[in-house]
């Protein structure tokens, strides 16, 4: 039970990670490149290789997750300063929750579903004024 508890503790920390990292870096890649980094080396130093990789897939799907909601917000004139304030504050919180047992697992599975439901509404790209011009 204790492995079970520290690998969703792990993977709520890694979604927490990767939404603050998509906070601050703007971009899924780097941040995912980032967080993955930093909570592998934090799982494989207090625990064992599970957990790092519980990490790293959580990691995954905050970066993946949270991108849709950063580059929406940042499209709608929200300024990068607010924007990693409000995610950072967000993945303050959830790290304190993936603390609760099996709420990790939630929220490594709830951000990238978040995250693909954001992605599914955005709205499509139109001609602009050209359809206007015709004759």
């Amino acid at each position: 039970m204790h492995v079970a508890y520290l690998i969703g503790l792990f993977a709520g920390v890694g979604a927490a990670l990767g939404l603050g990292a998509t906070g601050s870096l703007r971009r899924w890649e780097p941040s995912l490149v980032v967080s993955a980094v930093v909570v592998a080396a934090i799982g494989l130093v207090f625990s064992r290789w599970p957990e790092a990789v519980a990490g790293v897939v959580g990691a995954a799907g905050g970066a993946f997750g949270s991108a849709p909601l950063v580059t929406g917000t940042l499209r709608r004139g929200g300024t990068r300063g607010g924007t990693a304030a409000l995610l950072g504050a967000a993945a303050v919180v959830g790290a304190g929750l993936a603390l609760v047992p099996v709420v990790g697992y939630l929220e490594a599975l709830a951000v990238p579903l978040f995250g693909l439901r954001l992605r599914r509404r955005a709205p499509d790209r139109h001609a602009g004024l050209r359809t206007l011009a015709r004759d």
